[in-house]
């Protein structure tokens, strides 16, 4: 009898040691959506577009000539953040686009979508084709080739910019202003559907149809809020991780509610919770599962916004 008692009590040690094993291997990654909770950031997502930021190591001039002169966008007030350097900002539709230097703790890979993992395309929208070809020539830049793809229904051309980062064109003719207000934000990565769960099940983004996207001879998955679309390109998973090209920033009414969820769900946090000196502003800083920023910003009017998600 004490032996079979001894048998059983050790069988149940392996079974604890091993549902303790399994337990410690299931915290080690992230769970971007937990049984019985469907709660994500959508909530808190003030902003009705998402902004956007490129860092950078050419002169700032060569960028600003082809985002304002070129691009046609509109420069708005530079924040001085106080590492050195600033945040020149400029209104890109409905979103703001941000362009910053390069920081050193960051991995930068060159060449274009198929070539490394991170944010690496951006797409904005544009009614007249001949105007913004004219104003390329003007500032001395190579004229944007416009072609339609098989399966497409717009003229585009794959241009980049002065630090060599890619830019897709598209002309919708007879644009409303909604249209011409969105912008796509092109990610690269490593694993489609860890992406698509952590952009659907932790930030809460609308997740729409894929389409094929005849450019790159890929689907492509697109997420919506608001203005704009995050796409999800993949090319396999032995890529070189970008992580530091460019990030997308989210305007949320309650920062607090992100640092909860993130840890939670055992979400990189590459930067805590923190107030920004000098401004009314209170951000997290959180990794997507290839490393690039998820930025969320709590500023004094989204504040005043709060309500319980």
């Amino acid at each position: 009898m004490l032996r079979h008692d001894g048998k059983r009590v050790l069988a149940l040690l392996l079974i604890g040691a091993l549902a303790t094993t399994v337990v410690r291997a299931q915290q080690s990654q992230p769970t971007y959506a937990t049984a019985g909770s469907q709660a994500t950031t959508a909530g808190v997502l003030w902003q009705q577009s998402m902004n956007v930021f490129r860092r950078f190591e050419v002169p700032a001039e060569q960028m600003y000539e082809f985002y304002v002169a070129a691009l046609g966008f509109k420069q708005l007030s530079t924040l001085n953040v106080g590492n050195g350097g600033g945040v020149a900002r400029f209104q890109a539709g409905a979103q703001e686009l941000k362009l910053t230097r390069r920081v050193m703790n960051r991995s930068y890979a060159t060449g274009g979508v198929r070539d490394a993992t991170g944010l690496r395309l951006l797409t904005f929208f544009f009614a007249d084709e001949a105007a913004l070809t004219a104003r390329f020539l003007e500032h001395g830049l190579v004229a944007p080739e416009f072609a339609q793809l098989p399966g497409a229904t717009r003229r585009t051309a794959l241009v980049t910019d002065p630090d060599g980062q890619a830019v897709e064109l598209a002309i919708v003719p007879d644009a409303t202003a909604e249209q011409l207000a969105a912008i796509e934000v092109g990610l690269t990565v490593a694993d489609l559907e860890r992406s698509r769960a952590y952009y659907r099940s932790f930030v809460g983004l609308t997740e729409l149809p894929p389409v094929r996207d005849e450019r790159f001879g890929t689907m492509k998955y697109p997420f919506r809020h608001g203005a704009t679309t995050v796409t999800l390109r993949s090319f396999g998973a032995d890529l070189p991780a970008d992580t530091g090209s460019g990030g997308i920033q989210y305007v949320v009414s309650d920062v607090d509610y992100v640092d909860a969820l993130a840890k939670e769900r055992r979400i990189v946090i590459d930067q805590p919770l923190q107030g920004l000196r000098g401004f009314d502003l209170r951000t997290i800083w959180l990794d997507d599962p290839d490393g690039v920023t998820n930025y969320f910003a709590e500023t004094g009017a989204s504040r005043k916004a709060r309500a319980t998600p």
